[in-house]
């Protein structure tokens, strides 16, 4: 991939996430017995779930937010941690390292915290802590590595902002738009790549309106699998553990991946998905980002977007023009990025 020497493209990779609950009990279930992670549980008020050799892709902690308090990113070498940390202190943005306790829990051996959109924290790491024990799970294996843990798709009254803020901090690139209808709203969702994986995050705004539809501060997380079974296995596991189901199986234009949308317990959406288009150094020299109108190919045939959850997006759209959005001005230069 073509960087130039302060580009840090292609050396940030989504590592994990820490979720607040005070749903541990059917967390440990939706992630052992439906999706089939691998978990382990520290405490009573602490579970982790791997996928990897990984000590941790996924803290659950105790408490009452039932939402996503932090987004750990791995930074490949010190020299990346760097450039990334002088571009943060150099905004007058607050820099926090992290506790020996915080580190051990999410398994890196150092993090560094500072503000992210929608309140979420921002953690950057170098050194994750690896485990040769076994995995036992219900997955054949999920594809990590070089195109970090998954992604992340998050709705926002302030698209730019949240668009600059990632370029801003990890030279993100914009892979494409989709268009697309859910419930009562028009969307626009754009979706930036920090290493080969075709988007680490999405940012999905209504258009024309200054609303959020959504609660919690991402929309969904995503992982991916190895093998199209294990995508279908999962399916019929989280219908029969009595999970809700959001999005039947579909392909996406985009990234061509196959995937299904279940809701966690704690109200945001995880999709599983299998085979997505990776943007290799040999598509990276003559990528142009495309606009697609729909999200999907095929399938994805809404299940759980019943009156009710239309109703609740459309309230939470409402209750969004009366508070603000925490955002983060020091990273935000919209001249930088594509309306």
């Amino acid at each position: 991939m073509t960087t130039t020497a302060n580009d840090v493209f292609g050396r940030v990779h989504l590592g994990y996430l820490v979720v607040e609950t005070q749903r541990l009990t059917d967390w440990r279930r939706f992630g052992a017995d439906a999706v089939g992670l691998h978990v382990d549980e520290l405490t009573a008020d602490t579970t982790r779930f791997r996928l990897d050799d990984r000590e941790c892709r996924f803290l659950l902690q105790r408490g009452p937010a039932e939402d996503v308090t932090a987004l750990g990113w791995q930074v490949d070498d010190h020299e990346t941690f760097d450039v990334i940390l002088e571009r943060v202190m150099s905004r007058g943005l607050p820099v926090q390292e992290g506790t020996s306790d915080e580190c051990a829990r999410r398994g890196v051996e150092r993090l560094w915290r500072l503000p992210g959109p929608k309140g979420a924290a921002t953690e950057i790491f170098t050194t994750p802590i690896t485990t040769p024990t076994p995995l036992v799970m219900r997955n054949t294996a999920f594809v990590t590595g070089e195109s970090g843990m998954g992604h992340v798709a998050i709705t926002s009254k302030d698209v730019l902002g949240m668009h600059s803020y990632y370029s801003t901090l990890f030279d993100a690139r914009l892979s494409d738009f989709i268009l697309e209808r859910i419930g009562p709203m028009d969307l626009r969702i754009r979706f930036l790549r920090v290493n080969e994986r075709h988007h680490s995050v999405a940012v999905a705004g209504v258009q024309r309106l200054a609303v959020d539809p959504v609660r919690t501060v991402i929309q969904h997380v995503n992982v991916q699998v190895a093998q199209l079974d294990d995508m279908v296995a999962a399916y019929e596991r989280v219908t029969a553990e009595g999970f809700r189901m959001m999005w039947s199986v579909g392909q996406h234009p985009n990234d061509r991946s196959l995937s299904f949308y279940c809701k966690t317990p704690s109200g945001f959406e995880l999709e599983v998905g299998w085979a997505p288009l990776a943007v290799t150094e040999e598509l990276e020299a003559t990528w142009e980002p495309t606009t697609y109108h729909g999200i999907s190919l095929w399938g994805h045939t809404p299940i759980g977007e019943d009156i009710i959850h239309k109703m609740g997006m459309v309230r939470h759209a409402l209750r969004s023009t009366r508070q603000t959005e925490i955002t983060v001005p020091e990273l935000r230069d919209t001249t930088s990025v594509p309306a």
